[in-house]
């Protein structure tokens, strides 16, 4: 798709999601925008390979025409982005592809059911399926879908504790019950009718019905005026007036400043495979702007090394990479392992004066990711783009090596 056909299109200056479509109409990739106008656009400048990735540039190379959905807010985008990347898994966006790094949003299968935040692994790992009544995501940006659920808290009031509604032994244990951040409520057979009402209405407007919720507040809001209970018809009108004027500003900050900070930066993920020392192989993978870019991952056969020790070949891996000055440098390095990886990638760093820093990926013995040793601010901005780039050098180095124990 050229920028000539864009002027064609009459985008708005709205909040929304956008498509970019292929030949067939297929759709290629998802986003959301807070100004349809301006973020489409930006796909257009000369420099999208630097500001986003490769691939994107290609995407958008493949792209015979973009569509849009307006939504009311930021908010609304975010949601409807999610569920239509998870319904039609668009060829170009890596949230489709199964990374079970990402959050979730889960509604449990409860008496009085609370509504969590939880890793995509955890969906399989700790829950069974007859666990979770709903089931929303995934969401790419944590930051992103911290701010969101402020804004969801302050108009649906939902319990979020660790432990089920009613396990709680003690009065003690009842008081920490976490319902809308302690206004003061417990749960009991009285007001459960109220709250499962709340859970549908959650429920609805993650399904991006907010319509449907506003109808029924407001025949709930005209029965309370016809019964003269006039405060709790005042109290209904508060929030439809808030749903129907989601103050979403914080949101659209966080994501002008995601934009920013995030579509530029090139994260190297390296790793090690070998059979007790045996065909030994290392590979790097990169992740420019949140999106994998698998034309500039890159193997090697280790040849320096003997043995199973995976920290002097890594050390061979960066160096033989650094002898590549046509390759862009990274902003991040990610290796797999602990301090004795990341010390090796640091000494091999500061042998030949580059400053880049490096994060170490933890994992347990079935290999998932349980700390990440770096700065936290690091962290805070690029967790999902380094568990990303993790994920893909160890899926690409256990290729790598499967590959060459056959030819042998």
């Amino acid at each position: 798709m050229k920028k000539e056909d864009l002027q064609k299109k009459q985008l708005p200056d709205a909040p929304g999601v956008y498509f970019f479509l292929g030949s067939k109409k297929e759709i290629l990739y998802i986003g959301k925008a807070t100004s349809l106008k301006n973020r489409v656009r930006s796909y257009f400048a000369k420099d999208l390979s630097d500001k986003r990735s490769k691939m994107i540039a290609q995407m958008v190379d493949e792209a015979k025409t973009v569509e849009w959905t307006v939504t009311d807010s930021v908010l609304e985008a975010l949601i409807l982005e999610s569920n239509l990347i998870r319904s039609h898994k668009p060829k170009y966006n890596t949230i489709a592809k199964d990374d079970k790094s990402y959050n979730q949003l889960i509604i449990t299968n409860e008496e009085f059911p609370r509504v969590l935040v939880i890793r995509a692994k955890d969906l399989t790992e700790k829950y069974e399926e007859g666990d979770i009544l709903y089931h929303f995501g995934p969401f790419t940006s944590g930051s992103l879908f911290k701010e969101a659920l402020k804004i969801v808290r302050k108009l649906f009031k939902y319990y979020d504790t660790n432990n089920p509604v009613g396990s709680e032994k003690t009065k003690v244990e009842r008081g920490k019950i976490d319902f809308n951040r302690q206004i003061g409520l417990y749960p009991t057979e009285n007001n459960r009718e109220e709250y499962l009402r709340t859970i549908r209405h959650i429920r609805l407007f993650f399904e991006g019905k907010k319509a449907e919720v506003i109808a029924e507040l407001e025949v709930e809001m005209m029965q309370h005026a016809a019964e003269q209970r006039f405060e709790e018809a005042e109290m209904i009108k508060r929030k439809v007036f808030a749903l129907q004027h989601i103050q979403d500003v914080a949101l659209i900050k966080d994501e002008n400043r995601l934009y920013r900070d995030e579509n530029r930066i090139r994260i190297e993920a390296y790793d090690i495979a070998h059979l007790n020392g045996e065909d030994m192989v290392g590979v790097m993978t990169v992740v420019e702007g949140g999106e994998v870019a698998k034309s500039e991952y890159r193997k090697f056969k280790i040849q320096s090394v003997t043995g199973s020790n995976d920290p002097a070949a890594l050390k061979e891996v960066l160096e033989r990479r650094l002898q590549h000055p046509q390759w862009p440098y990274p902003q991040v390095i990610v290796v797999d392992g602990s301090t004795a990886q990341k010390n090796a990638a640091e000494h091999v760093l500061r042998k030949v004066g580059v400053l880049i820093p490096v994060v170490a990926v933890v994992k347990d013995e079935r290999h998932k990711p349980v700390r990440l040793i770096a700065a936290k601010k690091l962290l805070e901005k690029h967790e999902h783009a380094i568990l990303l780039a993790n994920a893909e050098s160890h899926r690409f180095a256990l290729q790598y090596h499967r590959s060459k124990r056959k030819v042998a």
